[in-house]
């Protein structure tokens, strides 16, 4: 690995508990609607994120559209009305309302970011979302003041793994994109379309979703210091 200049950071999944903080909303939001939360359900509200989510990422639907496409998959299974879209919109206004609440940093984010702002290496997250949310979530957990920069799909007018968000984040950080580490915990938008760009990446796989043959693979935030450390 050569010397590492700039660590970027993935958001959701990474540094924040997105999985755990959605969990807990559906978990105050479901009864609200009549219904109680079970694994199936808990399925099935991630797999309308992950159907729904990459065509905003590609810029071909809104924000509030890809919202409202999860709600008309999800809210037949609990046999709740599917309203026109501004009856959509109040409905996920009250989920939002339950996640906001319960967004949360994973416990190794804090002591990570602070051992590594004791080292000569910049910092910056980059992450497929809006600015006000993910701005908003840095504000929540306290993590707002440890980034050099934060970049947001909304902000860079791209999404990864579009190989000019990788790129456009180390011309911002004035780092060569050989010297910048991506940091993340989906494959293929965190290390492999990195790479490609030029970048070097660690994979975070937090619960052995493998591949477990990639060699620069981290369980957990807190070995990511003396990995840095050691180059």
């Amino acid at each position: 690995m050569t010397q590492i200049r700039a660590v970027i950071f993935d958001l959701d999944g990474t540094l924040i508990d997105h999985v755990g903080s959605a969990t807990k909303a559906l978990e105050g939001w479901l009864p609200e609607l009549g219904a109680a939360l079970t694994q199936e359900l808990r399925a099935a509200w991630f797999v309308a994120e992950e159907k729904h989510f990459p065509a905003w990422r590609a810029r071909e639907i809104t924000f509030a559209e890809q919202r409202r496409r999860r709600l008309r998959d999800f809210l037949p299974l609990i046999d709740s009305p599917v309203g026109i879209d501004a009856e959509l919109d109040d409905v996920f206004a009250r989920y939002l309302s339950h996640y906001e609440a319960a967004w949360t940093c994973f416990d190794d984010a804090q002591e990570t970011l602070e051992e590594i702002s004791r080292l000569p290496i910049k910092t910056a997250v980059l992450t497929n979302g809006t600015d006000e949310q993910q701005h908003a979530k840095l504000r929540k957990v306290g993590l707002t003041g440890r980034f050099s920069h934060v970049f947001t799909a909304e902000s860079l007018g791209a999404a990864k793994p579009d190989l000019s968000t990788y790129r456009s984040v180390c011309e911002a950080l004035n780092v060569e994109v050989h010297r910048a580490l991506h940091v993340g915990d989906v494959y293929a938008l965190d290390v492999t379309a990195p790479r490609e760009a030029g970048l070097q990446a660690v994979y975070l796989d937090r619960d052995d979703a493998g591949p477990l043959d990639e060699p620069a693979r981290i369980r957990s935030l807190r070995e990511l210091p003396a990995l840095l450390r050691s180059r």
